[in-house]
């Protein structure tokens, strides 16, 4: 969850794919795996939940408030969205993450279209998920041509049911070809690992800004019975600035699967009083500028998350960001930063 001077952004997750694929599996799987993270809900008949991910999953269909009208992007327009998003981002609800889940008949871009017209404050997106039944997915594309275009918008693709699929490798080298950049993630019975999709931690468990362990943890016992295998992440720490441009041409090009990044960066006399938290999922990119504490290690800290990474090569392109000590900067240096910065004026030291 990126963080940022003047309070946190939750977020939304859209959780799209057609009747059957096993949406509402995955949403219960992630309830009972998300380490006691606290999840809003939106669900497909359209009512505001609020979740706590250690309680029942059954608790869902008893709180949901029902607009008549199972397919989300017609029921509302982005403002009546904002409403329902005000209830579960409010700081008294102590939300981590906010899930779409959409109806089986939605169409994935709208709902996408709307999370990122909210003018809510609190949210930032999070994601579009689209989940496809691997045994029945033949039968699916040819009843509805249109999962072509929904897979290429999406930012994670999790082919669900592997084990009923009678040739699950095909289905998914298929999916990968339909896929444009996108990560691709095989399951069965919804099971994805959470971490994957958001940070597992309690907000309340967080002291002021998020800690580099907060963002990649590793031990020999930390992730027990994670379902890691179906992922791979890098940890890049440098003590040297990062060069802006450099590092916007990598984010510019980053490679498929490369499903999150996260963290932090330093980018030196290029900004002196700031650290820029960055927030990328799928082709969703966006930095927060964040006055350096008093006393604070300046460090660039990212963690990059995906799958059929080349991490030696991701860590290489890293390496090459970092800047060559000069003691100056041009004025136009963090230009393509700040096309990432939501609202932020063209000088950054304005």
């Amino acid at each position: 969850m990126v963080v940022r001077s003047g309070g946190r952004q939750i977020p939304v997750v859209v959780l799209a794919g057609f009747l059957g694929s096993g949406k509402t599996t995955l949403l219960n799987h992630l309830l009972h795996r998300s380490g006691g993270s606290r999840i809003g809900a939106v669900v497909n008949d359209f009512g505001a939940i609020e979740i706590d991910a250690m309680a029942v999953a059954g608790a869902l269909g008893d709180s949901t408030v029902s607009l008549g009208n199972g397919c989300l992007c017609c029921a509302v327009d982005s403002s009546e969205l904002d409403v329902y998003l005000e209830r579960l981002a409010r700081p008294e609800a102590r939300i981590d993450v906010i899930v779409i889940e959409a109806s089986g008949l939605a169409e994935p871009q709208e709902l996408v279209r709307m999370v990122l017209a909210s003018e809510h404050p609190g949210i930032v997106y999070g994601g579009l998920v689209e989940v496809v039944d691997a045994a029945e997915f033949d039968g699916t594309r040819a009843r509805h041509p249109e999962i072509d275009r929904h897979l290429a918008l999406a930012d994670l693709v999790v082919v669900n049911k592997v084990d009923r699929a009678a040739d699950a490798g095909r289905v998914l080298g298929l999916v990968r070809s339909l896929a444009d950049r996108a990560a691709v993630v095989p399951a069965t019975h919804g099971r994805v690992d959470p971490e994957f999709l958001f940070d597992c931690r309690p907000s309340e468990e967080r002291v002021g800004q998020l800690s580099f362990d907060d963002l990649h943890r590793d031990g020999p016992d930390e992730h027990a019975g994670h379902l890691h295998t179906a992922y791979d992440s890098l940890s890049f720490t440098s003590g040297r600035p990062l060069d802006p441009r450099r590092l916007i041409r990598f984010l510019d090009s980053r490679p498929e699967g490369l499903y999150r990044i996260k963290g932090y960066v330093d980018f030196g006399p290029y900004d002196v009083r700031n650290r820029y938290a960055v927030h990328a999922v799928g082709r969703f990119l966006r930095f927060y500028p964040e006055p350096w504490t008093a006393g604070a290690e300046r460090l660039t800290q990212l963690v990059l998350i995906g799958t059929d990474l080349d991490t030696a090569a991701l860590r290489a392109d890293l390496e090459a960001c970092v800047g060559d000590g000069a003691p100056h900067a041009d004025e136009e240096g963090m230009w393509g930063v700040l096309r990432y910065v939501q609202g932020a004026a063209e000088d950054p030291a304005a």
